[in-house]
């Protein structure tokens, strides 16, 4: 707000100008460019009235200073008054046509934000004891959708969570994703383990690469971190297939990378060969939170290209802001994350970002604002 009221002086600092101007100068220099500028720089600044206003001002500006330099003749006068009606009634249909631009953007954002919650819903705020939260940063504010995925489901077997990022963009990597998440949704509830369910989401990844053809069925593949929480929480277990591992933060925020014992090449290349898809196995504390992100939060680099580090970042952001893991919400975790990636940048993010947070409750826990005010008491 700030900003858009320091650029709506612009019309009338140029008329300022065109008056200093004319004042300083010999009287057969005229400033009347100065003042045609006033209403084309009103255009996207003002209404119809704030536009028609300004070019009034400008006019009635220019007649008053030709009269006092005694050049308001045909030439130099009335010519320049046409013009500046001229003008005027172009910033209008320069403004009409901004507005109508403006409109048509809203709605495709609109449309965009809406397939996006239909192509990647929310994830359940709690499943039990643990508390999920969620964020999707585009790399591109105009482009609501992107390639990269989280999922989150109870299952028979437990709470399964996936984060995954397909290869390429535009249409065809939304509709990987939903692929991606269709095929996750019917292996996590079919499957005894996780090897089970990743063989299950290679063949449908498989599958629809086939019917695609083309260059998806040769090069199509999605990296992706697969997390089965144990139904008591005390344990979770992750395969990871070419995916960013994530950090387990723990009640004192202290970070920990959990890294796979056994690297594995994304999902969707079985066809190139055989891999086994390891289980490695954490303990999962009352308190600890999981963060899962997509390699739009690892691969961001600074000004001297150094990539973004979490494991190192994080505690030292909780350790600024006076926090510990237990006294933050997974919702805010996520949010200083977001937070510290753009210092990191100095700007936008420079790919799509997608985080999940999981956050094992205690049976009472504390959720301390960003704002420094009073936390809140949350049941378990």
């Amino acid at each position: 707000m700030p900003q858009l009221l320091r650029t709506q002086w612009i019309p009338v600092g140029l008329i300022v100008l065109a008056v200093v101007v004319d004042m300083v100068t010999p009287h057969d220099v005229t400033s009347a460019p100065l003042l045609m500028a006033a209403p084309v720089a009103a255009a996207p600044l003002f209404g119809v009235r704030g536009i028609i206003g300004v070019g009034l001002t400008a006019m009635v500006v220019h007649a008053f200073l030709a009269r006092l330099d005694g050049t308001f003749g045909w030439r130099a006068g009335v010519a320049n008054q046409i013009t500046l009606a001229a003008v005027t009634a172009l910033a209008v249909l320069i403004h009409r046509t901004l507005r109508r631009q403006d409109a048509r953007a809203r709605r495709a954002q609109h449309v965009a934000a809406v397939a996006q919650r239909a192509v990647l819903p929310r994830p359940p705020s709690r499943l039990g004891d643990l508390h999920i939260e969620a964020r999707y940063v585009p790399a591109e504010s105009e482009a609501l959708i992107g390639g990269d995925l989280y999922v989150v489901q109870s299952t028979p077997y437990g709470i399964r969570v996936m984060v995954g990022d397909v290869r390429g963009k535009g249409l065809g990597a939304v509709s990987a994703v939903s692929a991606d998440l269709g095929a996750f949704r019917y292996a996590a509830d079919e499957s005894e383990d996780l090897p089970q369910l990743v063989t299950r989401l290679e063949r449908a990844l498989l599958r629809e690469g086939g019917r695609r053809g083309g260059q998806q069925q040769e090069e199509g593949f999605t990296t992706a971190l697969i997390a089965e929480f144990s139904t008591d929480l005390e344990t979770v277990r992750l395969v990871n297939r070419g995916h960013p591992p994530p950090v387990l933060m723990d009640a004192h925020g202290r970070a920990t990378l959990l890294e796979a014992s056994e690297e594995a090449p994304p999902l969707g290349m079985s066809d190139l060969g055989a891999w086994s898809s390891p289980v490695d196995s954490f303990p999962f504390p009352v308190g600890s939170t999981l963060l899962c992100y997509t390699d739009g939060i690892t691969e961001s680099r600074d000004a001297t290209g150094r990539f973004y580090d979490p494991v190192a970042r994080l505690p030292l952001v909780l350790v600024r802001r006076g926090r510990s893991g237990a006294r933050l919400a997974p919702g805010q975790i996520l949010d200083m994350l977001i937070q510290d990636v753009r210092r990191h940048v100095g700007g936008r993010p420079q790919d799509d970002q997608a985080m999940l947070a999981l956050h094992r409750a205690p049976a009472a826990y504390e959720t301390a604002p960003l704002d420094g005010t009073d936390p809140v008491v949350s049941p378990g």
